[in-house]
């Protein structure tokens, strides 16, 4: 790729904003470009995902000096539950969120940890430890991700489903009951049909 993945963020931020997309990373893997775009608020489906691919193709087709040299594959997604955190942009829209991550050797203090982001700023960031906040400067930084608690959403969406179940419980079984009543009196017409006949 002849301009850096930073050039490219900034060149389709104008492309993204227009489909009411956040654009969240470009990288270059082997011959693959990979975008990863989101959007605000959630929603983002498989019709928008084709939508914004077209619009960076024809982009990328406008300007092909943008483009990687040679044959290379288009692939545009969504970050995903878990995701990597590469520049100081991604770690300022991660603030809240659990974050793993990993410094270069020779930084003071443990290389691996996970955390509660805190802060993030052009610098570095902070996360919220067990032991109190460590702050990590991304020039320390080797690899950084989100780390989706899978636990407490379970939880979350149990407790979401109780709380519905109590709402709708009462209405519930009077419908369930209505219904029951509607069907024993249909058996009871039926005997009548037979009867009848």
């Amino acid at each position: 790729m002849g301009v850096s993945g930073d050039e490219l963020v900034r060149a389709f931020e104008g492309p993204c904003r227009a489909l009411g997309l956040e654009l969240d990373d470009v990288e270059l893997r082997g011959a693959t470009l990979q975008v990863t775009v989101e959007r605000p608020g959630g929603g983002l489906d498989l019709d928008l995902l084709t939508e914004a691919s077209r619009a960076l193709s024809a982009y990328l087709d406008e300007h092909d000096e943008l483009a990687p040299a040679g044959r290379y594959e288009l692939e545009v997604s969504s970050p995903g539950l878990e995701r990597r955190l590469r520049r100081p942009a991604q770690f300022v829209r991660a603030v809240g969120a659990r974050v793993s991550a990993r410094t270069l050797p020779g930084t003071e203090g443990e290389r691996r940890v996970e955390g509660s982001l805190v802060s993030a700023d052009e610098e570095g960031f902070v996360l919220e430890l067990a032991d109190g906040p460590r702050p990590i400067a991304y020039r320390d930084l080797e690899r950084a991700r989100t780390v989706f608690d899978w636990e407490a959403d379970l939880a979350a969406r149990r407790a979401a489903e109780r709380a519905e179940k109590a709402a709708t419980g009462g209405t519930a079984k009077r419908a369930r009951s209505k219904r029951e009543q509607a069907a024993s009196e249909d058996r009871r017409g039926d005997e009548r049909e037979r009867v009848a006949r």
